[in-house]
Parts: structure tokens; C-alpha cells; sequence
């Protein structure tokens, strides 16, 4: 299974309590990250085969098509991402843009938003290049804006590892979300305040 990505690993730790969504899940290397952090997970996936690998203990698994506009598929979108039921939702290396609005909908007032995905200009490096899966500048930000949630962090960047790419992340927050009594480290992980 490959590695946790460095920003889920950086925030991750800032999770409040309670359930959390891994969309897009894969093969679960986030699912189970949280799973060891004691959060309850959903990993939800339309490749069956992954999520076999995503399985584990504390972590319940959906094999589901989300994009999909059958009648059946909406039915299971709509279950999955029912409002303010999330902790936490983490995303990477994914983006459909006509569910952000029922995903972020789904985080609950004091939760928090981990998202990571390929960016305009990843094209140059590789797939994915099609526009509509690469993030434009500016747009996470503005989904967390539409959605009232305040941001923590926030980066347009160029990364080398695992492949060359350029990325779009977020950490984002609702508004009853509090600070757990952390400091981030100067290598940029997280450390207990006493």
C-alpha cells in the first residue's frame, strides 16, 4: 500500500472526533491512517477490487459509482453524503465537480475538510490532463468559501514525489470547529502543547 500523502499525515492529527469519509478511497491508505487514529471510517469506492485492500478494522467500506446519474446510484449518493454527518472528509487525487456541493454539505458544522488533488498544468507532467479532473487556481478555495467553512491552509504546489505534478490542497473547517491544543513542529508536523 503506498504511503499516507505528507498533507493527510500533517492534519490528520487536528481531526475532531467522530466519523470520517474517505472518498475515492482506493486502495485505503488514508482510510486505515484513521482508522489507527481511532476515527470510525467509511471508505467509499467504485473499484471493488481496491477496496478489498481498504478494508479493516474500524473501517466500513461502499463500493459505489457517485458519478453515476442512474436512479439507483443518486439513491446511494444521496445515503452516503447525507448532510452534516461527516467529521472529517478526506479527498485525494480526485475531483467530480457536480458532487462538491452535497460533499461539503455533508461535514458536520465542527468538521473538517482534507483535500488534495492534481491541478491546472499537471498536464505537462502527465495524467491526469484533462481539465476536468485538474483543479483551477483559486477553486478550493472558493468551494470552501461557498460552503462557509474557514480555511486553515491552503496550497497551489509543484511536487516531486511520488511523481512530478502540480497539486491543489485544502484544509478547511465549519464554523463550530475549535483548535485542538496542538503546535505544528518546525518540520511542519503536529506535537502535543503541554
Amino acid at each position: 500500500m503506498s504511503l499516507v500523502s505528507s498533507w493527510v499525515a500533517r492534519w490528520a492529527p487536528l481531526a475532531p472526533p467522530g466519523k470520517v469519509l474517505d472518498l475515492a478511497c482506493g486502495m485505503g491508505r488514508h482510510a486505515h491512517h484513521f482508522a489507527a487514529l481511532g476515527h470510525p471510517v467509511l471508505a467509499v469506492d467504485r473499484d471493488a477490487s481496491a477496496l478489498i485492500h481498504a478494508a479493516g478494522e474500524g473501517i466500513v467500506t461502499v463500493h459505489a459509482d457517485l458519478e453515476s446519474e442512474d436512479a439507483t446510484c443518486a439513491a446511494q449518493r444521496a445515503l452516503i453524503l447525507r448532510p452534516g454527518q461527516f467529521a472529517t472528509i478526506v479527498v485525494t487525487n480526485y475531483l467530480h465537480r457536480p458532487l462538491m456541493a452535497a460533499l461539503l454539505a455533508s461535514l458536520a458544522p465542527d468538521g473538517m475538510l482534507i483535500y488534495e488533488t492534481f491541478a491546472a498544468g499537471n498536464e505537462a507532467y502527465g495524467k491526469p490532463s484533462n481539465p476536468a479532473f485538474l483543479l483551477q487556481p483559486g477553486e478550493l478555495q472558493a468551494l470552501a468559501d461557498a460552503a462557509g467553512l474557514r480555511v486553515l491552509a491552503v496550497e497551489d504546489v509543484h511536487v516531486m514525489t511520488p511523481n512530478e505534478a502540480l497539486i491543489g490542497r485544502i484544509c478547511a473547517v465549519g464554523p463550530a470547529f475549535t483548535l485542538p491544543n496542538v503546535k505544528l513542529d518546525v518540520s511542519g508536523g503536529l506535537s502535543s502543547q503541554e
